[in-house]
This record gives structure tokens, sequence and C-alpha cells, in this order.
């Protein structure tokens, strides 16, 4: 299993490494949220392991950013602190479970495996097709016949959207409102994504799944028959 450890404290960051290595996982570690952040969007995990008192960004706002990118990877949150109001805030951003600082590591990792096999579960109603095309809700991969394509947060999210409401347009507004949320770009750099993405579904292949609807937005189509 992969996990990303976002943990600030040193002491509890290696002690928490050492055990889950000595089991078998492979670990990457970030020491405040923005790396955390950074990592957790570039990399799959399996699962991330995130404190909420972090430098730079805090963990629920760190939680709250994965969630608005498309990125459904468990999140265990780790705080010392353990008031009602502050564990309903950690779900609320988007964590799947909640421990308690100290904690006993055997604790954390029954925690981490029951977090794992309910993704597991899920994983086979984690897919979206249209045609040849399939999503990959977990991997972040798009497929096509045989080839296999990962995707970046911004790519996989216009394409989710795509593979969504196809057959039916998506309006360009919509486009950049679901995908960038208020941090909106300009129309120039929605094409540059558009490209970016056909040359990863279409270009290979002699159907073109992408297709544009002048001055209202885009939509997937499906091959003609023969």
């Amino acid at each position: 299993m992969n996990i990303l450890l976002v943990e600030d404290h040193q002491d509890i960051a290696g002690i928490i490494f050492d055990y889950f290595e000595l089991k078998g996982f492979t670990l990457d570690h970030a020491a405040n949220g923005q790396f955390g952040l950074a990592l957790a969007a570039e990399n799959v995990y399996d699962l991330i392991i995130l404190d909420i008192m972090l430098p730079r960004m805090d963990g629920l706002t760190v939680c709250q950013k994965l969630r608005e990118q498309g990125i459904d990877t468990p999140v265990l949150m780790l705080t010392a602190r353990d008031t009602r109001e502050d564990i309903l805030k950690g779900f609320g951003q988007g964590a799947d479970d909640y421990l308690v600082k100290p904690f006993d590591l055997e604790i954390l990792e029954a925690r981490v495996m029951a977090l794992h096999r309910r993704r597991q579960g899920l994983a086979a109603a984690k897919k979206l097709s249209f045609g040849e095309l399939e999503l990959d809700l977990m991997s972040r991969e798009v497929s096509r016949r045989s080839y296999r394509m990962p995707l970046n947060p911004t790519l996989f999210a216009i394409l989710k959207l795509l593979m969504t409401r196809a057959p039916d347009v998506v309006s360009k507004s919509e486009i950049l409102e679901t995908v960038w949320k208020d941090d909106e770009p300009d129309s120039d750099s929605l094409r540059s994504h558009i490209y970016q993405l056909r040359n990863i579904v279409d270009k290979p292949f002699p159907h073109a799944y992408i297709e544009n609807v002048p001055k209202v937005g885009y939509r997937l189509v499906r091959e003609s028959p023969l």
C-alpha cells in the first residue's frame, strides 16, 4: 500500500514512518500542508494520513482542496484536538476517519486497513465508460483499447465532467466553474487543456471522441455505425 504522510512533527512522523515501513508499506512524507497538497495532486496514493495543525496550509484546507480537485483518496486525519466541533469540521471538509493524538500505532494501522478495504470494495463502481473510453476514478487513468494513460487533476476533472454528461454538450462556462471553481482561468487556458486532452484520448486513434460545439462548449460523440 502506498501512503502519503503529512505531519510536521518530526518525531511523530519518524515513528509512523518506521512502523509502517517495517510492515511493508511504501510512504512519502511532507512536513507542511502546501507540499502535502502538491504530492497528493501529482501522485496516486492508496491513503493519506493528514495532520490538522500544519505550517503553510492546515490539514482541513488541504483536505478541502483535494476534494475540490476531484481527488477522492481516503484521508485519515490526526489531531490533538478532540472536541465535537473539530471532529465534525474535519468530516465536513471530506475526511474519511479521525484519530486523536496520542494514539496506539496498532489502532492507526487498523484504521488504515479498514479504509483501504472499503476503498477496494468500491473500486468496481468507480469507473465511467463511453464507447472505448474508460475512466478509472480511483487511479485517475483513462484507458482506450489496450492503452492506459494517467491524467493530471485538471484533465481528469474535465474528462470526468464530459463523460458524466455524455453525449450532452457541456458549456464552456460550466467546465470553467466546475473545474476551477472561483479561480477561473481565461478561455485560452481551457482550449489549451482540451488540446492536451485530445492528444491523450483521440490523437492516436481514428475516431475523435471530443467534439467542439462552436460558441457553446464540448461533448463526447460516439463512433458512427458501419
